[in-house]
C-alpha cells in the first residue's frame, strides 16, 4: 500500500499528527464500501491483506499533492496546535510495488521527517497506538508502522467496536511511552517490523489497544 503525506515547506505539520492522519487514512480505506464484498476495491484489498502487508510512505506538496488526489484511494486532513499545518495524509488501494502510476513514482520516500514537536491531542481517542522507545526511525517509516498497528487493531475487532471508531472518524491518540512502561506494559496488538527498510532485522515498533 501506498501512502502520501502531504508537506508544506513553510508551515509543516508535526509527526504526531501526521502519523496519525496517515493511521486513520489507512483505516478510512479498510473500511470503505468500496473495499466490501461487492466493491470496486475488494478484490485487490483482500490480496493485500491475505498476503505481505506493506506499506510504503512518501511525501508530496503543491501541484504534486493535488495530482495524487486523483488515484483511488482515501484523504484524511487533521488539524495540529496553532503554528503548525494541518496533517494531511492518502493511502491507495493496494497494488503491486511496480510499476506504480507516474503521480505517486516521482514522489520521494528516503528523509521524510516532520517535526517532532509535542504530544497528541486526541487525548480522548478510543484507539490507542504506542511507539515503541527503543528504536529510531524517519516520520515516514513512524507514520507506516502507526498505520500497521492501526490496521491491526481494526481488523482484530468486533464489529461493535468498529463502529463506534467510524463514528468517531477512525481517530486515534499516538503515545511515546518511556523503556519501562514498554517492557513491562503488554497490549493486545504488537507489529513486528520486517527489516526491509531502515531498521534491518525483525523489530518491535508499536502496539495498539483500546481505551
Amino acid at each position: 500500500m501506498q501512502i502520501v503525506v502531504y508537506r508544506d515547506k513553510a508551515q509543516p505539520a508535526r509527526q504526531v499528527d501526521v502519523c496519525e492522519a496517515a493511521a486513520r487514512a489507512v483505516v478510512a480505506l479498510l473500511d470503505d464500501p468500496r473495499s466490501a464484498m461487492g466493491g470496486s476495491w475488494h478484490d485487490a484489498v483482500q490480496e493485500w491483506v491475505g498476503g505481505h502487508i506493506r506499506k510504503l510512505v512518501r511525501r508530496a506538496d503543491g501541484k504534486r499533492w493535488t495530482d495524487v488526489q486523483e488515484l483511488d484511494g482515501v484523504s484524511i486532513a487533521q488539524e495540529g496546535p496553532q503554528g503548525f499545518g494541518v496533517a494531511q495524509a492518502r493511502a491507495f488501494v493496494p497494488a503491486a510495488e511496480e510499476p506504480q502510476p507516474k503521480a505517486i513514482a516521482k514522489l520521494q520516500i528516503a528523509g521524510t521527517n516532520f517535526p517532532d514537536e509535542g504530544a497528541s491531542l486526541a487525548t480522548d481517542a478510543r484507539a490507542v497506538v504506542e511507539v515503541s522507545p527503543l528504536v529510531e526511525m524517519t516520520s515516514g517509516k513512524l507514520a507506516a508502522q502507526c498505520a500497521h498497528a492501526a490496521q491491526r487493531l481494526y481488523e482484530s475487532s468486533e464489529e461493535e467496536a468498529r463502529a463506534l471508531w467510524r463514528a468517531d472518524e477512525f481517530r486515534l491518540q499516538v503515545q511515546f511511552p518511556n523503556a519501562e512502561h514498554w517492557r513491562t506494559t503488554p497490549r493486545p496488538v504488537s507489529i513486528i517490523d520486517a527489516g526491509f527498510t531502515e531498521l534491518g532485522g525483525l523489530t518491535e515498533t508499536t502496539r495498539a489497544y483500546w481505551r
